[in-house]
């Protein structure tokens, strides 16, 4: 599909054909490959739908200064291709592009999943400089150590889409520490559950309050031991809370 400016993204639909629409929006640099084993779980219930990040999987064109408002301007020319609203489940900087989706375009969205995610600026809690660090080294592992715990041994779709561009990447890296939506939390107006792992470094468990208590009527679920990727480790765990959340 494309946009209002013209850009053309790649866009996934799967599961019920009649079924409730649920909208998955996917990390910093990943395309839809991020949902890639986590998708089929809601597939008997829901129509899913997907899409590339501007400068992932098949969304490539011009690099400019992207934000997560734009993002979500981008979600927005999405789902008005289908019926809405929609049920939305953003992780990670999806999760912080979530945040304006919902703000911004209110008759889209009618249920609010964030995962491991922030507010971003002044207020948010932002990994330690040592964590900084580790990820600037490039050290083998260290999204493995980040993502997941010890006892892990899968495969992940996590770690980036690897045909960026260096510039496509920092772009990314841009929009996702430039975000902040605390001013726009509050203008949320649909049932949010805020999720987070209570180990997670990348993006401290503590934001999870922080988005709760701004986001009126929203309700926190901590999984105890989760990193940055608990939603994929233990998604035994967490897909029927969102069920719960979603159908209940």
């Amino acid at each position: 599909m494309r946009t209002g400016d013209g850009f053309s993204l790649a866009v996934q639909v799967s599961g019920r054909d009649d079924g409730p629409v649920l909208l998955l929006l996917s990390g910093q640099a990943n395309s839809h490959g991020w949902w890639t084993g986590l998708r089929e779980a809601f597939e008997d219930r829901f129509r899913v739908v997907t899409f590339d990040w501007r400068g992932t999987g098949g969304s490539r064109g011009p690099v400019e200064e992207w934000t997560t408002p734009w993002f979500a301007d981008d979600a927005a020319a999405v789902l008005r291709g289908f019926p809405t609203p929609a049920a939305v489940y953003g992780t990670s900087m999806g999760g912080r592009v979530a945040q304006h989706l919902a703000a911004n375009h209110p008759g889209l969205v009618d249920r609010l999943v964030l995962a491991c995610t922030s507010p971003g600026g002044e207020h948010a809690h932002e990994r330690t400089p040592e964590v900084r660090r580790r990820l600037a080294a490039g050290r083998a592992g260290t999204l493995r150590e980040l993502f997941y715990t010890d006892a892990w041994d899968g495969h992940s779709h996590l770690f980036g889409d690897p045909t960026m561009s260096a510039e496509e990447s920092r772009a990314h890296l841009r929009a996702s520490n430039r975000h902040d939506a605390w001013d726009v939390l509050p203008l949320i107006q649909v049932p949010t559950l805020v999720l987070h792992g209570t180990d997670d470094l990348m993006v401290p468990s503590a934001n999870a309050p922080l988005l709760t208590g701004r986001i009126p009527g929203a309700v926190m679920h901590l999984h105890e031991g989760g990193r940055h990727g608990f939603f994929d480790e233990f998604a035994g765990d967490v897909v029927p809370v969102i069920d719960d959340f979603l159908l209940g």
